[in-house]
């Protein structure tokens, strides 16, 4: 019997919501041993909630990461150095430090102690105050508001994308990079529309080097998507079908997303709007993503229920 049907109770996770929130975070931060955290993983394969909790940490991660650095003058900066300062000498009488000067002939510092002004303390003397500056100022700016318009920003096109960038990755960090394994359609399918009540078309592509391995539900934003995973040699590709709403019917769009190494495109038919990942070349991804298309309109029946 697999962790799943055991059920969350005996994965050794707490049972309080609060608590798994907790380890979520713990999860998004890198702090959890790789048993936890493939415990954390599949608790959240089997509760939608504690998914889209860990999809909204990930992308408020990724939002912060591209917020620039405020810029700092250096009237502020005099100031926060002047507020060290003070401190530093407050602590300095505050534990009796004082110094003798070694000008002074040693006939007259005995039976004496002779003050000077205390030295601040050397990690004071060292430290970055423009990066403190920074800091407290990007602090500022979080408590104003800011964490709020970056966890409800519209579901647009980029958030969209950076969303299925980090299921990707994350897909490809865990024990496996999808829930249903099959290389059927007729199984992939029927799974998808059985969680979620959609799933996309899934052509069978392995004559063409694109085996389709199975199936995943992504939770963007608060709703559930399906995802399939195809193998093209050692790179796995995610692709991420939403139903089409109001989009237009668009051709491919790369989009090179360099900071995590991946190559996107994105596509919108009659049916769904397409979002396609790899760590492939372009010319790999182009190619699946052109197949994929073809396979559709030669093949109607691959995009039915099973």
């Amino acid at each position: 019997m697999s962790p799943l049907e055991n059920g969350p109770h005996e994965d050794g996770l707490p049972q309080d919501p609060q608590d798994m929130k907790l380890m979520i975070h713990a999860l998004v931060d890198g702090e959890l041993d790789a048993a936890a955290a493939l415990a954390v993983e599949r608790r959240m394969a089997a509760d939608p909630e504690l998914a889209a909790e860990h999809a909204r940490l990930v992308a408020l991660r990724g939002a912060l990461a591209n917020v620039p650095r405020p810029a700092v003058s250096d009237d502020f900066l005099a100031r926060i150095a002047a507020i060290a300062e003070v401190k530093g000498a407050d602590e300095a009488e505050q534990t009796g430090a004082v110094k003798v000067d070694a000008s002074t002939p040693p006939q007259q510092q005995q039976g004496q102690v002779i003050a000077i002004r205390p030295r601040a303390p050397r990690w004071l003397n060292s430290f970055d105050w423009r990066q403190m500056a920074a800091s407290i100022v990007l602090t500022a700016l979080l408590a104003s508001g800011a964490t709020q318009w970056l966890t409800t920003a519209d579901n647009g096109s980029d958030s969209f994308a950076v969303a299925v960038a980090n299921g990707h990755r994350r897909s490809l960090l865990a024990a496996t990079p999808v829930d249903i394994v099959s290389s059927d359609r007729h199984t992939v399918k029927p799974w998808l529309d059985g969680r979620i009540g959609v799933s996309p078309p899934a052509p069978d592509m392995a004559k063409d080097g694109y085996a389709l391995l199975g199936g995943r539900v992504e939770v963007i934003g608060d709703r559930p998507m399906p995802a399939l995973v195809y193998r093209h040699h050692e790179h796995l590709i995610t692709l991420v079908a939403a139903p089409r709403q109001n989009e237009a019917k668009s051709m491919p769009v790369a989009d090179d997303l360099s900071a995590g190494g991946f190559l996107l495109v994105h596509w919108t038919d009659d049916a769904f709007s397409y979002w396609a990942i790899s760590d492939a070349d372009r010319q790999a991804l182009d190619d699946f993503v052109s197949r994929f298309r073809a396979a559709i309109i030669a093949n109607p029946a691959a995009g039915s229920p099973g």
